[in-house]
C-alpha cells in the first residue's frame, strides 16, 4: 500500500528519509510512514479506509437510508443458520466421549525431518496441532506450517482417486499394471526403471529401498530435493570422512556469531534453537546474564532481527568474511577484503575469545562448504566442540545414485523408460535449464504419487493419490537423530496410500497393511516398547550419539570458491511457509503475513533502499531479473536492511494448479534458479512500464506516533530498571469507568519483547484454535484480514541499517474498557473473570466499538468467508474446532484470551472439587510459541507466574496513558550490545 506515482515508482525521497530519521529513537513501520505520504495518511486518519473510498465524501439521503437498512437487516441475520442434521453412532467407541477431545501424539515431517506433535481430536476428527513437550524438536512449540495440517488434510482440492493417464481408474487397475511392471524388473532386474524420492529420514523408507536395490540390482534411486544445503555434508566429509550434522547447543552459549544461518526460522531444529537461545535472553533483574548475537547476512531474517549487532553483506562475499574470521582467531593478517570494519571484527573476535568453550559460530545452512569448514575450524580453535556444538552421523545420510539433473541426463541417454516419483513435484521445482517435461514425456511409464494432482500429475500415466501425514503410519528421525512415529489420527478420507505401500507393491507385495509395514521394521520394540513410542510420540534414548571429531588445520584443502561478485548478486530464499510450494493450496499459509515484510498472497523481489534509489524503481514496480540466460519479471519491494547491490527472490510462489495457489500472486524463481543454488552472480535488472499488485499488512491498524515498542540495552537497564518510565507518560490514577470486582479469576497476560522472534507461530495458532476465516487477497489488500492476533514490525534508526522491533498485538482485555460503554446493543461486555467478552448473536454491526479502540484489535465480518449451506459444505468444514462458534457476515470478533479453554479447565476443576493450579489454562498463542514469551495466567494468585512476570522492572503497559488498563502488558525489549561498538544509549521508546 505504498504511494505509487503515474510511473509505478514510489513517491519517496530515500535521500530525504535518511535526513528525517536523525534520531535512533525514531522508530517506524514502513518508509511511507516516515515519508508522510498520502496514502499512509489515509490509513492513520480513516476508520475504514478501504470503505471510504467506495462511499462518497457526504452521503446522500437514500445512501445513509441504505447503509441503515443493510445494518438492521444484519443485525436479524446475525445469529441466523439453516438447521444442520445429526446422524449418531450406530454403535459408539467405548473410548470416546461426545464433547470431550483426545490427543495422540504423532509427528509431522519439515523438510524430510521429524518434529513432534500432539493432535487434538474430536470425535475422530483432527482439528488442532500442538507441539509434543516430550519431543527433542520441539519441546511443546511449534511453526505455522504445522498448525495448517489440519487445513491440508481437510483440502477440498487434494487428490481423491487414482488417475489413468489423466481419467479416474481403480486401485485394482493400478495394482494390475503395477504388477506386470515387477515381472518386467524382476526379469531385467530393474534395468531402465528408476525411483524419484523426496529428502527422507524414516528408516523403514530407507530399509525398503535396500530391499528393492536388492531384489533389483539395476534399479536407479535418485533424490530431488529443491530445499537441499549440501555444504554441511560436503565439508564435514571433507574434514572428517563422513557426512556429519552439527548439533548445537545454544543454551550453553554467551557470543553467537552467524555466518548467514537463520537459525531462529530455518532448518529442522529451529524449534528448539529458538527456546535454548531464549533462554539465553531472558532478563527479568539488573544482574541477569545475557548472551550476545553477532549476524552476518545475506538478506533480511528473524535471526538478524534478534541479533545485538547485524551487518548486511552481499552473498558473494560471505566466504571472505569466514576466512577474515579464521584468521583473526588465528592471530594471522588475513588478505580477503570485506566490507566489514576492522573495529567491527575486532570486537567480535574479542568477545569470540572471551567466551571461549561457550562461543559458537554457526554457518548458514546454504553457505558453501568452505563456509562451513571456515566456522566448524573456528569453533574447534575455540573450545567449543562438545560443549556448544557436537556432531552426529547425519540422519539424511541416503545412498542414492544422483539426483534430478542425474537422472534427467539418465533418460536422455534412454537408460531409463520408466520413472515413480514418491511425492516430488519436480515438474514445477525443476531447475532453469532442465525440461523435465519433455524428459518425462518420452519414457514409457511414469508413475507419480502425491498429495494433489500437481504439475508433474497432469503429466504421468499413473496417478496414485497419496496419504496425509495425519492418515499414515510411518517413522521418521528429528535433527539430532531421535527417531519418532507417525502415527495415523484418522482412516484416510481419500483411501491415499502411503509411500511404504507404494513401495512394497514395487517389491511384489500387493496387499499391504501400512501399519504392518512399520511395525515389522521395529522388531527390536516389544509390545510395550510399542506402545510406549506411540503414546510418547518418540522412542526413548533413541537420539544419536555424538562424534568426537578433529579439524584439519588446513581444513582438507578447501578454499573459497567464489570471488565477491561486481553486479547485483542473487539470493534466493524458500518461503518461510510455502517452503518449496507445497503449501501454496494452504489458504491460512498464503495470508498469514511474512515476518519481516509483511506480505500476503504473493512475493516480491526485496531490494535496499540504497539500491532502488539507484536504480529509480519503487515498491511494486515491476522488473525484469535476467541472469545466466533465464529471466523472470517481479515486483520490487524496498526492505529496510536489505544488503547493497542484492536482491532476493523466493521460491515456492507461481503455481499453475490449486484454486487457492491460484488466487496468490508473485512469481516463479525456480525459472532463474539453476541447480540447487541459493546464490548467484552477474545479474541484471530492467526496469519495465508497469507495475505489479503487492499486498501487505504492515501499515493496517497503525498506532502512529505512540509509545509503542520500549527498549534499552542491558547496560542501560542495569543503571535503570525502570527504563520503560523514561518519558513516558503514565496512566492515571482516577476513572469514570466502573470498578469491576473480580472475586474469583482475573485473567492476565505478559509478553516479553526480549525473546519474541517474530515467528507468527502465535497468530496461526490463533487462526487454528478460533475459527478464523482467511478472506483472501482482495479484502487482504483493502485492510479486512481477520487475524485475531498480529505480530506489528517495527524499525528504529537508519533506513539503510535499522533496528528490527516484533510486538504481538492481541486483546488488551481493558479493565476501562472503552469498546464496551459505546455498543448499543450490549454485544460486548466484561465478564466476571475481566474478559472482555463478545456476545455474536447480539452483534449488528455498528462498529463503534472498532472506532473505539485504541489498539485495532478488533476485526468485522464484511463477507460471509465461511459457508453454512449443508448443500455447499466440503471437507475444509470439518477443520472447525467443535469448542467455538462459526461466525457470520455482520458481526464483530476479537481475541477472547481462548475462554473456551478457561472455561474447560474450570469445569473440570469444579468436577473434582479444586482450584484452578496455576499454568493449568494456556491459551493457543501461549502453547504454540517456541520461545515461551507469552505468559497467561491469574492475577489473583500472588505466586502466579504471570504476576511475577508483570512486577519485573520492565513491565509496562501499551498506551497506558489512556488510563484503560490493560489486562495484556508487555516487558520492554532489552538487547546486549558489545560496548566498544555502541554505546549503551538510553531507554527508547517508539
Amino acid at each position: 500500500m505504498s504511494a505509487i506515482d503515474e510511473k509505478g515508482r514510489l513517491a519517496i525521497d530515500i535521500a530525504a528519509l535518511r535526513r528525517r530519521l536523525t534520531s535512533d529513537r525514531d522508530m517506524w513501520r514502513s518508509l511511507d510512514e516516515i515519508a508522510g505520504t498520502a496514502d499512509f495518511r489515509r490509513f492513520v486518519e480513516t476508520e475504514f479506509p478501504a470503505i471510504a473510498e467506495r462511499l462518497p465524501a457526504r452521503p446522500n439521503r437514500r445512501t445513509l437510508l441504505k447503509l441503515m437498512g443493510a445494518s438492521l437487516s444484519l443485525a436479524g441475520l446475525a445469529a441466523c443458520s439453516r438447521a444442520v442434521s445429526i446422524v449418531p453412532y450406530v454403535r459408539q467407541p467405548e473410548i470416546l466421549i461426545p464433547g470431550k477431545p483426545t490427543y495422540y501424539a504423532t509427528t509431522l515431517s519439515s523438510d524430510g525431518f521429524g518434529i513432534g506433535a500432539i493432535v487434538e481430536s474430536h470425535e475422530g476428527r483432527p482439528t488442532k496441532v500442538e507441539g509434543n513437550p516430550d519431543h527433542p524438536a520441539s519441546l511443546g512449540g511449534t511453526d505455522a506450517v504445522m498448525q495448517a495440517a489440519v487445513l491440508m488434510l481437510f483440502d477440498p482440492d487434494r487428490s481423491r482417486t487414482p488417475l489413468k493417464n489423466g481419467e479416474p481408474a481403480s486401485y485394482g487397475d493400478f495394482l494390475k499394471d503395477m504388477a506386470g511392471l515387477v515381472s518386467q524388473w524382476t526379469a531385467s532386474k530393474g534395468q531402465g526403471g528408476a525411483l524419484l524420492i523426496e529428502s527422507t529420514t524414516s528408516p523403514t523408507l530407507a530399509a525398503q529401498l535396500d530391499a528393492l536395490r536388492t531384489r533389483y540390482p539395476k534399479l536407479k534411486i535418485y533424490r530431488h530435493d529443491p530445499l537441499a544445503a549440501p555444504g554441511s555434508a560436503e565439508a564435514s566429509r571433507a574434514l572428517f570422512g563422513a557426512a556429519l550434522t552439527p548439533v548445537y547447543r545454544f543454551n550453553r552459549t554467551e557470543t553467537i556469531v552467524s555466518l548467514d544461518a537463520d537459525f531462529l526460522g530455518e532448518g529442522p531444529g529451529r524449534l528448539v534453537y529458538a527456546r535454548d537461545f531464549a533462554a539465553r535472553r531472558r532478563v527479568r533483574s539488573p544482574s541477569d546474564r545475557m548472551s550476545r548475537l553477532y549476524a552476518v547476512e545475506s538478506t533480511p531474517t528473524i535471526t538478524g532481527a534478534a541479533a545485538d549487532h547485524r551487518l548486511a553483506i552481499k552473498p558473494s562475499e560471505m566466504e571472505a568474511v569466514a576466512a577474515r574470521l579464521i584468521a583473526a582467531l588465528s592471530g594471522q593478517a588475513g588478505t580477503s577484503r570485506t566490507s566489514i570494519d576492522q573495529t567491527w571484527m575486532t570486537a567480535l573476535v574479542d568477545d569470540l575469545k572471551a567466551a571461549g568453550h561457550s562461543a559458537l559460530v554457526v554457518p548458514g545452512a546454504h553457505q558453501s562448504a568452505f563456509v562451513h569448514a571456515a566456522a566448524f575450524a573456528a569453533n574447534a580453535s575455540l573450545g567449543a566442540l562438545g560443549n556448544t556444538v557436537e556432531f552426529i552421523e547425519a540422519p539424511d545420510a541416503l545412498s542414492v545414485d544422483g539426483d534430478l539433473e542425474a537422472m534427467y541426463e539418465a533418460i536422455g541417454l534412454k537408460a531409463i523408460d520408466t520413472v515413480v516419483v514418491l511425492g516430488a513435484n519436480p515438474l514445477y521445482t525443476e531447475p532453469a535449464g532442465l525440461d523435465v517435461q519433455k524428459a518425462f514425456s518420452s519414457v514409457k511409464l511414469l508413475v507419480h504419487h502425491g498429495l494433489y494432482r500437481d504439475e508433474t500429475a497432469f503429466l504421468a500415466h499413473w496417478h496414485l493419490p497419496a496419504a496425509h501425514e495425519l492418515e499414515s503410519w510411518s517413522d521418521i528421525r528429528a535433527y539430532d537423530g531421535s527417531t519418532s512415529m507417525v502415527q495415523p489420527l484418522i482412516r484416510p478420507l481419500y483411501d491415499g496410500k502411503t509411500g511404504h505401500e507404494l513401495l512394497a507393491v514395487l517389491g511384489g507385495a500387493f496387499d499391504t497393511d501400512p501399519l504392518l509395514l512399520v511395525r515389522q521394521h521395529w522388531t527390536e520394540l516389544d509390545d510395550d516398547a510399542w506402545r510406549k513410542a506411540l503414546r510418547d510420540g518418540v522412542i526413548a534414548n533413541g537420539a544419536a550419539k555424538p562424534v568426537s571429531v578433529t579439524v584439519p588445520p588446513d581444513l582438507a584443502g578447501l578454499k573459497p570458491a567464489a570471488k565477491a561478485g561486481t553486479g547485483i548478486d542473487i539470493r534466493f530464499v524458500a518461503d518461510p511457509w510455502l517452503r518449496d510450494g507445497r503449501f501454496a493450496n494452504a489458504s491460512w499459509l498464503q495470508e498469514l503475513p511474512r515476518p519481516l515484510t509483511k506480505i500476503v498472497w504473493g512475493n516480491a523481489a526485496l531490494i535496499s533502499p540504497a539500491t532502488a534509489e539507484r536504480l529509480k524503481v519503487g515498491n511494486g514496480e515491476a522488473i525484469n531479473v535476467a541472469c545466466d540466460g533465464a529471466d523472470i519479471d517481479a515486483p520490487a519491494w524496498i526492505v529496510p536492511g536489505h544488503p547493497d547491490e542484492t536482491i532476493t527472490l523466493s521460491i515456492g510462489f507461481g503455481r499453475k494448479v490449486g484454486s487457492v495457489a491460484l488466487l496468490s500472486g508473485g512469481y516463479d524463481a525456480f525459472q532463474l534458479r539453476r541447480g540447487s543454488q541459493w546464490f548467484a552472480t552477474g545479474a541484471a535488472i530492467t526496469l519495465r512500464k508497469n507495475s505489479m499488485r503487492v499486498i501487505t499488512t504492515q501499515q493496517h491498524q497503525a498506532m502512529e506516533g505512540r509509545a509503542i515498542v520500549r527498549h534499552a540495552s542491558l547496560d542501560a537497564f542495569r543503571q535503570n530498571p525502570d527504563f520503560v518510565r523514561t518519558d513516558s507518560p503514565s496512566a492515571p490514577t482516577e476513572s469514570l469507568y466502573p470498578a469491576w470486582p473480580y472475586k474469583q479469576e482475573a485473567w492476565a497476560m505478559a509478553i516479553d519483547l526480549s525473546t519474541c522472534i517474530g515467528c507468527m507461530a502465535c497468530v496461526s495458532a490463533c487462526q487454528a484454535e478460533n475459527n478464523i476465516a482467511p478472506v483472501g487477497p482482495d479484502e487482504c489488500e483493502r485492510g479486512h484480514e481477520m487475524h485475531w492476533l498480529r505480530v506489528d514490525r517495527y524499525y528504529a534508526g537508519p533506513v539503510d541499517a535499522p533496528e528490527t522491533f516484533f510486538q504481538p498485538v492481541p486483546c488488551m482485555h481493558c479493565e476501562k474498557a472503552p469498546c464496551e460503554v459505546v455498543c448499543p446493543v450490549n454485544a460486548t461486555v466484561h465478564t466476571h473473570d475481566g474478559l472482555n467478552a463478545q456476545v455474536y448473536n447480539r452483534c449488528i454491526g455498528t462498529r463503534y466499538c472498532s472506532q473505539n479502540c485504541p489498539y485495532k484489535v478488533r476485526r468485522f465480518n464484511f463477507l460471509e468467508h465461511q459457508s453454512f449451506d449443508k448443500d455447499e459444505a466440503g471437507p475444509e468444514q470439518a477443520v472447525h474446532n467443535p469448542n467455538v462458534s462459526v461466525r457470520s457476515r455482520g458481526v464483530m470478533e476479537k481475541c477472547t484470551y481462548c475462554v473456551q479453554r478457561i472455561s474447560a479447565k474450570r469445569i473440570q476443576a469444579q468436577i473434582e472439587n479444586r482450584d484452578l493450579a496455576d499454568g493449568e489454562v494456556v491459551t493457543a498463542c501461549q502453547q504454540a510459541c517456541p520461545t515461551l514469551a507469552i505468559t497467561f495466567g491469574d492475577r489473583n494468585k500472588k505466586d502466579a507466574k504471570v504476576v511475577r512476570e508483570k512486577s519485573a522492572p520492565q513491565n509496562y503497559a501499551l498506551l497506558e496513558e489512556l488510563n484503560t488498563r490493560p489486562r495484556t502488558t508487555y516487558l520492554g525489549k532489552i538487547c546486549n550490545p558489545n560496548g566498544k561498538l555502541a554505546k549503551p544509549g538510553e531507554a527508547t521508546d517508539g
